[in-house]
């Protein structure tokens, strides 16, 4: 039955997704702060995941339409207790804004956790392959929202912050004395900082591209780019992208990349509320020596042809049979995970879950497992055995983030009830503390009964949980929430039209399906989740 719900999905999927063009936004899912360059005749992706891990996701595309996670730059981080949910949390921090880049035979990343002190030294990394392993090269100083650039000669920079750059020594391992320099100031309606710097050259010209935040009337977030000849010369401006799209607000920072016979594409992230900061495709004019993106309008365009035809279709979001030996790439669990409270082995074909410690809610649970939801429609949802479940144990699924809807299975005493409840959390803005979780209980049904009337010789407790996703524009990025027995007949709980929200203060993320369980008095409980079956429309 797992196998045929899941090639279901699969069909599901593979039909929305068949269509020949790509629609724009191009990936509609939560892959904020981009950089994308080119090996050979593949294009590599990298994006912000935060308090994520693995974290330093690295995407794989043949024509810029079927995008695949291929590998994470780093397993897990480990600077400070927060990444295990432990003396704080790193909601909203962790590894921000990763640059890409291919030179001399190896794969290189550079990426600044967005923390004070000593946590957030920049890391620079490096790889033989996009896939990895990757190792530690160095440890740096703080560079805010960096590029790291190699010159024609190899001479290493960064490029960081609002206009800063300085150059590296030849190992990467330190900066140049006297090197550090601001190579333009912003303008007086400026009053944001230009972030997100990627930095190319072509035909002997550095382009520098930022986001920029402006407040004069009539102007709205645009990409900007600075151009110069030398690096110690001066540097001219222009607008690149100024473009709203699809009935959000203006978009901008990103990168352009460009194909073996010499075409250029843009892609730029747009803020689309709770589905997170998704990405979108133009095509690059060069004109005058600048590269314009956009239509012939200077507008993000509604479709674009894949650069190549007749790839297979892959997507980032996935269903998933826990029947491998390691988990798919596509999971990304909350905070670090405890290895030894997670397996895909103790009972083959399923992901067990284990309790390991005492916690007082969600947002500290160690082990909730997470995949981004995508737009315009999605739904997700998982089979899991509940059958040894201690008393105090909570398990389900969620619709996680700051603000979450949330599916949970209470185990009290020998009784099992499933709540629907609205939740959310408090945090410090330091630390990151959780403080608060405010809790709504919005449904509750009694499942004792209904297991008990279960005529299945097997001692398991199977319950399947559902969330739906509309991120249509309009439609205010709801879900609605839903239970069964037998994974065919469903019924619907709790909230109407759950709203999703995009909150920069707290997770600063698009919602995510979470799969949970944790322990409220007692570890030592665990849940096995048979499947997690997803598909998605292209309404």
């Amino acid at each position: 039955m797992k196998k045929l719900l899941l090639t279901l999905a699969a069909a599901l999927l593979l039909g929305a997704g068949a269509q020949a063009q790509i629609k724009n936004p191009m990936l509609w899912a939560d892959v904020p702060d981009p950089d994308v360059i080119r090996v050979g005749d593949t294009f590599y992706l990298v994006s912000t995941t935060m308090h994520l891990m693995p974290g330093g996701p690295i995407m794989a595309s043949k024509d810029l339409k079927n995008w695949e996670t291929v590998g994470y730059i780093f397993d897990k981080l480990t600077d400070s207790p927060k990444y295990d949910l432990q003396e704080g949390t790193v909601y909203g921090r962790g590894q921000w804004a990763t640059s890409l880049k291919y030179h001399d035979g190896k794969f290189w990343a550079l990426l600044a956790p967005n923390e004070p002190g000593s946590m957030g030294d920049t890391y620079i990394f490096t790889a033989e392959k996009a896939e990895g392993p990757w190792t530690i090269h160095s440890r740096l100083r703080h560079f805010h929202d960096a590029t790291l650039f190699f010159d024609e000669d190899g001479t290493p920079y960064v490029f960081f912050g609002t206009g800063e750059m300085c150059q590296l020594t030849s190992d990467l391992k330190g900066v140049v004395e006297g090197s550090l320099r601001h190579y333009f100031q912003r303008e007086a309606d400026e009053r944001g900082l230009l972030e997100g710097t990627r930095v190319i050259k072509h035909n002997g010209t550095y382009y520098a591209l930022l986001i920029s935040h402006v407040y004069a009337p009539g102007r709205h977030r645009r990409e900007v780019c600075y151009r110069t000849k030398d690096l110690n010369g001066t540097w001219e401006k222009n607008t690149v992208l100024e473009s709203d799209f699809g009935g959000f607000s203006y978009l901008a920072q990103g990168t352009i990349v460009d194909t073996p016979e010499g075409d250029w594409y843009g892609v730029m992230f747009q803020d689309r509320g709770g589905v997170g900061r998704v990405l979108t495709l133009s095509p690059v004019r060069w004109i005058d020596g600048w590269p314009q993106l956009g239509d012939e309008n200077g507008k993000v365009p509604e479709t674009m042809r894949p650069y190549r035809s007749g790839m297979p279709e892959k997507g980032i979001v996935c269903s998933d049979d826990f029947s491998g030996e390691k988990l798919g790439l596509h999971w990304e669990w909350n905070h670090n995970p405890i290895d030894n409270a997670w397996s895909l082995k103790e009972r083959p074909g399923f992901l067990r879950l284990k309790t390991n410690r005492v916690v007082e809610n969600l947002y500290l649970a160690p082990n909730t497992l997470t995949q981004r939801m995508e737009g315009p429609t999605c739904s997700g949802y998982i089979a899991m055995d509940i059958s040894k479940m201690k008393d105090g144990d909570c398990a389900g699924l969620a619709a996680f983030n700051g603000d979450s809807g949330v599916l949970t299975i209470k185990k009290q005493g020998k009784k099992s009830v499933l709540e629907m409840s609205e939740q959310k959390v408090s945090l410090t803005d330091r630390e990151k503390a959780v403080t608060n979780v405010e809790v709504k209980v919005i449904e509750t049904v009694d499942l004792s009964a209904a297991f008990k009337s279960q005529t299945s010789k097997s001692k398991s407790q199977i319950i399947y949980l559902r969330l739906d996703g509309d991120f249509q524009p309009g439609h205010h990025d709801v879900a609605n929430f839903y239970y069964s027995l037998d994974g065919e007949n469903w019924t619907k709980i709790g909230t109407e039209n759950y709203r999703m929200i995009f909150d920069y203060r707290r997770f600063f993320m698009g919602t995510k399906f979470g799969i949970f369980n944790y322990a409220t008095k007692k570890a030592g409980g665990y849940v096995d989740v048979d499947a997690f079956v997803y598909s998605k429309s292209e309404k």
